[in-house]
């Protein structure tokens, strides 16, 4: 009976193994994609398609602080995520993320190194690179007094009398934030309530001076010339330049956020098979190249060969060598720090 019952007992285990594995390898084929808006080329979502078999839907949002929210809602059924580095470390504490080991996947030989091992995921167990940038300001050097403007956020916070009430800042408060706080030279991450007033009245004294707030169609709204001047990321800007040659990008020289957005899994998935396929083929040189080509972007793996040519020219994309000290990778700030920035963010948005 003994013998029996162990039989029976080791049977039903190998059943539960193959049922778990089993479950995990007939996966429906699809993918839910939540990512930053206009951050991915469709094309590219077509080629996956027809080489995987897995249906991609395709979602966007406008910020760390939405897609943070979200998870934490618990409402997310996603598969494929696209955080910031300035919030891998909450996600990874807060048990958002699932493990991914990716180094594991067959296409991460193709990481450049500096993106290998990362201080917000040492050992990458559960990102992956996608692009990185930084965080400026453009302008049209055709409608500005002179053609030219100062490399400073001077020009942005504390703006010329011709081109007040015809510039916009992003609609998201970290970047914001961000861009006074070096124009401050005070810490972006700062616990101290005297350096967040000095943050608000700056920003509550341009309020005025904006025209709109808005972190969507940053291309568009500077090709089409509905505002002048505007708070953006570097590949928007070259995008936009492509419509509109004399648009220029600014690297203020009191700093600008550098940024780095990374693939990773939710706890929640409903595929997460598809997701590791899916960032193990974002890996493939070919495909990394194909992203930046289209927007404009800069990505981890081992692709410049594969670039297009006409980003090389470009300030936006190309950063002059004497401008590298103005770069300030993004930081994870404490709970106290984000609280004063909600609180500047409440007063200045209310």
């Amino acid at each position: 009976m003994k013998v029996k019952s162990l039989r029976l007992a080791v049977s039903g285990l190998a059943l539960s193994c193959f049922t778990a594995f089993g479950a995990y390898a007939v996966e429906p084929k699809e993918l839910f994609f939540y990512n930053w808006t206009d951050y991915y080329p469709v094309d590219l979502l077509a080629k996956f398609e027809k080489e995987t078999g897995i249906k991609v839907t395709m979602d966007g949002y406008d910020s760390n602080e939405t897609l943070l929210a979200k998870l934490q809602a618990g409402g997310a059924a996603y598969d494929v995520i696209v955080p910031s580095q300035s919030i891998m470390q909450t996600l990874i504490k807060q048990d958002l993320l699932m493990e991914i080991d990716t180094p594991t996947l067959s296409n991460f030989q193709y990481v450049k190194g500096p993106f290998r091992d990362p201080s917000f995921d040492p050992g990458r167990k559960f990102s992956a690179p996608y692009l990185w940038g930084t965080t400026g300001f453009s302008y049209d050097s055709a409608r500005v007094p002179g053609g030219k403007l100062d490399d400073s956020w001077k020009e942005f916070f504390e703006p010329r009398k011709e081109l007040q009430g015809q510039l916009a800042a992003l609609d998201t408060s970290s970047s914001v934030i961000n861009a006074a706080s070096h124009y401050l030279n005070v810490d972006e991450c700062s616990e101290n309530p005297q350096d967040a007033k000095r943050i608000l009245e700056l920003l509550q004294k341009q309020k005025p001076f904006l025209k709109m707030y808005s972190s969507d169609n940053t291309v568009d709204r500077m090709a089409s010339g509905e505002v002048i001047m505007m708070q953006n990321w570097n590949g928007s800007t070259a995008r936009a330049t492509l419509q509109k040659s004399t648009i220029k990008y600014v690297y203020p020289r009191e700093g600008l956020a550098m940024f780095q957005d990374n693939f990773a899994v939710p706890k929640s998935a409903p595929h997460p098979g598809n997701a590791k396929i899916f960032i193990d083929w974002m890996m493939k040189p070919e495909n990394a190249a194909a992203v930046s080509n289209a927007i404009a972007y800069a990505n981890g793996i081992q692709s410049d060969s594969l670039l297009d040519p006409k980003w090389k020219v470009m300030d936006a994309i190309n950063m002059p060598d004497e401008y590298a000290s103005r770069l300030r990778p993004e930081k994870e700030c404490s709970n106290k720090a984000r609280e004063l920035q909600d609180r500047i963010w409440s007063k200045l948005k209310g």
